[in-house]
């Protein structure tokens, strides 16, 4: 009997000594999750702690590292940290978007995106990275119209007269543009297709002497931006015929739209906004578009959009993303019907 009991009361000790250290091992892991979640939330609530890097795919002194620098200007007050800018130009921004890419997804290598980004995935047959799925949308910041322009001597004076000119006189009307892929470019392609017409495009390396050369009357018309015009057409050395957008720009509310001349739908802007690697947080992505929603509001940005002719936007992650995409797609379109390649 006695040993029975002896072997009775073994056998229950046995299954008190498993639970007991089962119960042991569970604690050990819950406390182990505990601290890698606060761990974790620590680190997401001290974000940012180093310095954040924006990196412009553009030499210094153009409107994308004018717009950069101010937004990083007033994001770093906001963050209470310092934002540098680092200038990667280069292969159509390639260079720069391929910094971007292969960088550590945690918010501290960020990329100032515009028109370009959208566009080289149909400029070129192969990209070092991704840009659907290397990138993640973090503020889309800004957008600009472009501007028709002529000489203040030519006989448009709206986008009726050139359209029925190049009409009349196929291939004899110019267009000037900064290159093949650029926003001038593009418009030039999506204007030709829509109104039926042709005109011969002539590259430069910038926008100044694409309009020296207008003002010399060696071409015809350009679709610039609004800050390169501004004051040559404040000055009477350029004439304006239409924006590009597909509303009014306020910084030429008289002047009508492409769209609003006949070219229904017709809708051609110059945009900038930040995107960050992936696999970034979304905690951090949340907090830096919060940064961009508020830098956008500073009167040194509301400065900067009167002299680029910005409209300000400081859309969610999830607009901007739709917005790219949208883009993306449509210039495909134009850039495959004109059977446009990167040079």
């Amino acid at each position: 009997m006695f040993a029975r009991e002896r072997v009775s009361a073994g056998s229950r000790a046995i299954p008190l000594i498993a639970a007991g250290r089962c119960r042991i091992a569970f604690l050990f892991v819950l406390a182990a999750a505990l601290s890698f979640l606060l761990g974790g939330h620590q680190s997401l609530a001290a974000y940012p702690e180093r310095v954040i890097k924006i990196i412009v795919p553009f030499a210094p002194g153009g409107g994308t590292d004018a717009i950069a620098r101010v937004l990083a200007q007033e994001m770093a007050k906001d963050l209470g940290a310092s934002i540098i800018i680092e200038n990667k130009p280069g292969a159509g921004t390639i260079i720069g978007a391929q910094a971007v890419a292969s960088a550590e997804g945690d918010g501290y290598t960020l990329l100032m995106g515009s028109f370009a980004h959208a566009v080289n995935p149909s400029l070129y047959a192969k990209l070092p990275f991704d840009p659907n799925k290397d990138f993640a949308p973090v503020a889309f910041v800004a957008r600009s119209p472009n501007i028709v322009v002529v000489n203040p001597k030519s006989s448009f004076r709206s986008i009726a007269d050139l359209i029925a000119a190049a009409k009349a006189e196929p291939d004899k009307i110019s267009y000037g543009t900064f290159g093949t892929g650029t926003s001038a470019h593009l418009a030039g392609e999506m204007f030709k297709r829509m109104a039926g017409i042709n005109m011969v495009m002539v590259p430069y390396k910038g926008s100044a002497p694409a309009i020296t050369d207008l003002i010399g009357g060696q071409t015809q018309v350009i679709f610039t931006t609004v800050a390169s015009a501004a004051s040559l057409i404040g000055g009477g050395q350029l004439r304006a015929l239409a924006v590009t957008s597909a509303q009014r720009s306020p910084a030429f509310p008289q002047l009508p739209t492409v769209a609003e001349t006949g070219l229904s739908g017709f809708e051609a802007e110059t945009w900038y906004g930040l995107f960050a690697p992936a696999k970034t947080p979304p905690e951090v992505i949340e907090r830096l578009n919060k940064s961009a929603a508020k830098a956008v509001q500073a009167d040194a940005f509301k400065k900067l959009s009167v002299n680029e002719g910005l409209v300000l936007i400081a859309a969610p992650p999830e607009e901007f993303g739709r917005y790219y995409r949208s883009e993306v797609e449509r210039w495909r379109k134009v850039i495959e019907e004109a059977g446009i390649k990167a040079e």
